[in-house]
């Protein structure tokens, strides 16, 4: 097991700034933005990605064809280990939460149609050693996501700079995944930042036939890359999610309010008693009593319902994590990056 690590320094915050924005811009562009060289960062990187601090992945870029959904379980405590275990290997749980707040752990789902979650929820859920209760949110719009979460590590000329350098490399071109490519894409879900003769080396085959399939990825829609950060190492360690209700003629502004928040990770509409469910990154406890404190003057239609705390982050997008929130290099690929 892993020892704990220290906090991350000045230089890893900004590296990692650096590709949240831009996740594959090139070592050599990265350098001029950073003002560093491109070996520098090279190994930099590589030693945050071997500590398990920081990882780029991808996901599915065509989310708005699958079914996003937030399940929260009531767990019996003696089967808890047992429940995180075989949850954490089910590929249609992307991401399990220990949490407090009326709920032992909340999975978010990604499972292509509605019979599939209800197969997982209604079917499957209930079999599982000591789950005693299921409640589903089923998200009805992403308005934001963790891919869209900024650390504050690097000044706005810097990130203009890597924002452009992302637009070069970016096309509106729309796409889906050919049955052959599949193999390219789970080398880059391990790790996003390969390059084309990196994974030609590893499933052995021809360069040329992977660089064209690399290219063609890029060039679509049918993929998004991140670039995750551990939690407990950044300078939000604390994780909460709150439950709302919002008046429909409200929802609009009520969005690009909450959007404004640097705390703000994910922001979803769902169907059910709470119409809107989003979820803070905050330094302190100090520091969410101010943001609820700022919501309630700023939207004082909406009405807060519940808040949920996350206590550990046991897998993320796919990626196991251990105690400490750091990635094991274990990836349990999402079923969204799986051929069928």
């Amino acid at each position: 097991m892993r020892s704990r690590a220290p906090e991350l320094a000045e230089e890893d915050l900004a590296l990692i700034h650096a590709l949240q924005i831009a996740p594959r811009v090139s070592w050599a562009e990265a350098a001029r933005v950073l003002d560093s060289s491109p070996t520098a960062l090279a190994a930099r990187w590589q030693r945050l990605r071997a500590a398990g601090l920081a990882w780029v992945t991808v996901h599915s870029g065509e989310q708005s064809r699958d079914v996003v959904a937030f399940v929260d379980l009531r767990v019996d405590p003696i089967h808890r280990p047992e429940a995180i275990e075989r949850l954490s290997r089910d590929p249609r749980a992307v991401s399990v939460e220990e949490t407090a707040g009326g709920r032992d752990l909340v999975l978010t789902v990604i499972v292509p149609d509605y019979d599939s979650l209800a197969a997982f929820t209604l079917d499957d859920l209930p079999t599982t050693p000591g789950v005693r209760e299921v409640n589903t949110h089923v998200a009805t719009k992403v308005h934001r996501q963790g891919s869209d979460w900024r650390l504050d590590a690097l000044d706005r000329e810097q990130q203009a700079a890597l924002r452009d350098a992302a637009r070069h490399a970016e096309s509106p071109a729309r796409g889906r995944i050919p049955d052959s490519y599949w193999p390219v894409v789970q080398r880059l879900a391990q790790d996003g930042r390969q390059n084309a003769a990196e994974i030609a080396r590893a499933l052995g085959r021809d360069p040329a036939t992977v660089r064209r399939q690399v290219a063609r990825l890029l060039a679509t829609d049918a993929l998004a890359f991140r670039c995750e950060v551990a939690g407990l190492r950044s300078r939000w360690p604390i994780v909460c999610t709150w439950f709302a209700q919002v008046p429909m003629t409200d929802l609009d502004h009520t969005v690009r309010s909450l959007s404004t928040l640097p705390e703000l990770r994910l922001l979803v509409s769902t169907a059910g008693q709470s119409n809107l469910m989003f979820l803070l990154w905050a330094r302190s406890s100090g520091d969410l009593m101010r943001v609820e404190r700022s919501v309630n003057e700023k939207l004082p239609w909406l009405r807060l319902s519940e808040s949920v705390l996350t206590l550990r982050t046991r897998k993320r997008m796919g990626w196991i994590l251990d105690r400490h929130g750091r990635a094991t290099g274990e990836l349990v690929l999402p079923r969204t990056l799986q051929p069928g």
